[in-house]
């Protein structure tokens, strides 16, 4: 009885809940402090580029001949008025101190003020950047669309005739400059079709189809140059990865031509393909000066050009950072995202 009493007692004791095993294993703090140290020091060679990026552009743009004050208010103002203007930009501090009241500025979302507009510049990088973001993502999914499956297809018929005609064409792409496609985009589907207009931008207040129809030149004119290169990359990757011998394996194993290609390889050659992809939306957002113009297109691109011209150093200064600091945000969230793409790199120590 007694030794019943004591097997009944002991069932009705609380049993702590099992957690998955290896969820605190030494491995896996390995794993966590590894990450961790990481992305640390990714952020901190991000802070150090970015603040090298702001002495440089700063430099730069003040070291160029001309006085700003005397070109906006032409050469037959008055030395009252180039002073007073020099005042109000703050050119008559030092050096040093302009540097430090824009840095200071930028950290806390306050770009300062353009003299050619009269609107804060962040004000005018947020107006413009709703038709250049949106822009660089269209290109860049076209990009994506066209570049990878030709790639893909190219890999897979290698040493044929196929093979030598489309990395012809995608040659073809690359050395022909995006604005030549511009051009003969506007001809072909504005001038001759009258499919689209032949630029500028309604806004998206007209509605989004009008919008879309406004930028889906310049994001073709954009994309095809991009996705010969992405073409050529993807192709490379995926020959390299069909030479190993896990690839090997999979053949033997009989498993589809199809399923080895796509599930296997183009998996495991993801790595370059992304590299070039982060580096492309980086080039979409911050090169798109030329397309801009063309297609008369108030995006960032067009308001640089416009800011350099008038030589308003304040917009030029912040827009550049913008994309600087894009650029190092997009390479940090593309190095972040290889472990999902290659499991091998879960793994590794």
């Amino acid at each position: 009885m007694r030794g019943s009493t004591e097997v009944a007692g002991n069932s009705h004791e609380c049993v702590a809940p099992r957690l998955p095993a290896g969820i605190f294993s030494p491995q896996a703090g390995r794993r966590i402090a590894f990450m961790t140290a990481y992305i640390l020091k990714r952020l901190a060679i991000g802070a150090v580029t970015l603040v090298v990026a702001s002495i440089v552009i700063f430099a730069v743009l003040e070291i160029l001949p001309g006085d700003p004050a005397r070109l906006m208010l032409g050469m037959n103002t008055t030395p009252e008025a180039v002073e007073a203007l020099r005042h109000q930009m703050g050119l008559d501090q030092p050096l040093m101190l302009r540097y430090l009241h824009w840095a200071s500025g930028m950290l806390t979302g306050d770009f300062g003020k353009s003299f050619t507009y009269s609107s804060p510049v962040r004000d005018l990088i947020v107006e413009r950047g709703v038709v250049s973001l949106p822009l660089a993502l269209i290109a860049l999914a076209l990009s994506a669309s066209i570049g990878i499956p030709i790639g893909v297809f190219s890999a897979s018929r290698r040493g044929k005739a196929s093979d030598a005609a489309v990395m012809g064409v995608a040659q073809l792409g690359v050395a022909i400059p995006n604005f030549w496609f511009a051009l003969l985009l506007i001809y072909v589907f504005a001038v001759w079709l009258r499919l689209v207009p032949a630029g500028g931008f309604p806004g998206w207040n007209a509605g989004i189809w009008a919008g879309l129809k406004g930028l889906i030149l310049p994001a073709i004119a954009l994309a095809l140059p991009q996705a010969a290169i992405l073409a050529r990359v993807t192709r490379s990757a995926l020959l390299e990865v069909l030479g190993e011998d896990y690839i090997r394996t999979a053949r033997a194993k009989g498993l589809p031509r199809r399923r080895v290609l796509l599930r296997h390889a183009l998996r495991n050659g993801m790595i370059p393909v992304m590299t070039i992809v982060g580096l492309q939306f980086a080039y979409l957002l911050a090169g798109t000066i030329i397309i801009e113009n063309v297609f008369y297109l108030p995006g960032l691109g067009r308001l640089v050009y416009q800011a350099i011209t008038q030589r308003d150093l304040i917009v030029v200064e912040s827009i550049v950072m913008v994309l600087v600091a894009s650029v190092v945000i997009i390479n940090l969230l593309v190095d972040l995202s290889y472990p999902l793409v290659d499991p091998r790199l879960r793994h590794a120590r």
